[in-house]
């Protein structure tokens, strides 16, 4: 309608006329047939707009299109609604509300809050970090399926690190391979990426390295953080020369040209250029899960440097090869990682060995291709949705089922039998408690940052994931009543009857 406002008025009346009719019919069928005032305006405001992805993602996204397997022919008012209960986090634009024509079948969409109670919203989706089990939609209704999108890190939000949390849900997609539709690699674009020539040579390297550059970079702005990198960061520097830039244990100023540290979480090629120069980058996350792995891993892969990581116990799964990053978890102590990187700073043969996966035909691990060869979503991909379409899809097309097996079961009960229902567990995300960077809790001081911010947080979480469990088992309706739940079971609990 936009590329139209020069046409003749006619044809705008028209299409206005087109506009409004569709939007009536797309909310036209709830409870009572009659959609409230309210609800119809906001769906005036935005009614079904070409599907696109949020505007500050640098995630591709595609036409709206029906999928392969779709010969779903309902009506707007006669579809599952599904509702993105997290405010900032709607996938389309500029609306509040549109259809999703999917795989298998299609849904409406909406961020407004309003049809929360509607017999046809189906599912509620949230957004992980946006969780809170203060501001939970209840009562939660029998009818309705719970989803979880959350892709970043665990430190965000820890009540979806605990069994009473994670279960809450009966879809989920997280950086966990366990999950139900898997973000393992959502920071590694393609094998490509993987592949590409190495940014400075071994042999520049070298010579930068004889003019006082360190063997070793490190750069981080997030200091006090669950995985307490920079404790064990500072130990290893007392053994090997390390230059720090950024706000933690800083060394070294960045150059004027890159003070500005939003280059360093985009990939602005002056700061790709200038950290590529570095032999070893010290690559650790700032919460430690099972397959939780970012930039910080895949990004000096990409230039050709080699990243010294922790972050994620099982990461060595989806190395390219089994010599490609060095693993501080298989080393002692920071003094023995310090020595093994000066023996590979010494030696260049040594030290190529972790450079040879960028020959295509040395990348060994098929887990790896055949992950990257058949996801759905795409990162930069022009030919695949991005990943918050597609886990809409996901959740869409088995709600479809689930309503589907439901009205057979009524019809023939004694023919078919009811959906079994699908509840999340732990491995879907199941972070562990946060722990020292270096050293034994016992020996760290009571009045240290760290001790009295994130063990605390870990395990307040789990009381707000039993609280939330307890007001949902209990039919409650406002939210506001969590803390009293809380305390109710922590008394439960001292009584020993919890």
């Amino acid at each position: 309608m936009m590329a139209g406002r020069g046409r003749l008025l006619p044809c705008l009346c028209l299409g206005l006329f087109a506009v409004l009719c569709w939007v009536w019919v797309s909310f036209a069928s709830f409870p009572d047939d009659q959609v409230p005032l309210e609800a119809l305006d906001a769906a005036d405001r935005g009614a079904f707009q070409p599907q696109s992805a949020l505007a500050d993602m640098e995630f591709a996204s595609i036409s709206s299109y029906r999928g392969p397997g779709n010969s779903d022919r309902r009506s707007n008012k006669e579809l599952p609604i599904l509702l993105w209960w997290s405010a900032g986090l709607f996938p389309h634009f500029p609306g509040d509300s549109e259809r999703i024509d999917c795989a298998m079948s299609s849904c409406l969409v909406t961020s407004n809050r309003k049809v929360q109670l509607y017999k046809r919203t189906a599912s509620i989706i949230f957004y992980g970090t946006d969780f809170r089990a203060y501001e939970a939609p209840l009562p939660r209704l029998h009818h309705q399926t719970w989803a979880l999108f959350h892709e970043e890190s665990p430190m965000n939000n820890y009540i979806l690190s605990h069994a009473p949390g994670i279960r809450l849900f009966n879809y989920t997609a997280t950086f966990r391979r366990e999950s139900d539709y898997p973000l393992t690699l959502q920071w590694l674009p393609s094998l490509d990426y993987l592949v590409a020539p190495v940014a400075v040579s071994l042999e520049e390297k070298n010579h930068l390295r004889k003019e006082g550059l360190a063997p070793v970079l490190y750069m981080q702005s997030h200091c006090d953080v669950p995985s307490d990198r920079d404790r064990y960061v500072k130990e290893l520097m007392k053994y090997i020369e390390v230059d720090s830039y950024g706000k933690c244990l800083n060394n070294k100023p960045l150059p004027e040209h890159l003070e500005d540290t939003a280059t360093a979480t985009g990939e602005e090629p002056r700061f790709m250029n200038f950290v590529a120069r570095y032999k070893f980058h010290l690559a650790l996350e700032n919460g430690l899960c099972p397959d939780y792995m970012t930039e910080k891993l895949w990004r000096p892969l990409h230039q050709g440097c080699v990243p010294v990581y922790q972050g994620s116990s099982v990461v060595a799964d989806w190395m390219p090869n089994n010599h490609s990053a060095i693993i501080i978890n298989d080393f002692p102590s920071p003094k023995a990682l310090a020595g093994f990187l000066k023996h590979l700073d010494e030696n260049d043969d040594e030290y190529a060995k972790y450079l040879e996966f960028k020959k295509p035909s040395h990348i060994t691990n098929t887990r790896l291709l055949e992950a990257l060869e058949s996801r759905e979503w795409g990162v930069n991909d022009m030919s695949k949705p991005n990943y918050l379409n597609g886990f809409e899809c996901y959740v869409c097309d088995r709600e479809n089922a689930r309503l589907a097996a439901e009205r057979a079961h009524r019809k023939s009960p004694k023919t078919n039998q009811p959906p079994q229902p699908k509840m999340a567990n732990n491995s879907h995300m199941g972070c562990p408690l946060p722990s020292p960077g270096y050293g034994d809790i016992q020996d760290i001081p009571a009045d240290d940052g760290w001790l009295q911010i994130w063990p605390q947080d870990y395990w307040q979480s789990l009381d707000q994931a039993e609280g939330l469990e307890s007001l949902i088992r209990h039919d409650e309706s406002d939210p506001s009543l969590l803390w009293k739940h809380i305390q109710n079971i922590a008394m439960s609990r001292a009584r020993g009857k919890h």
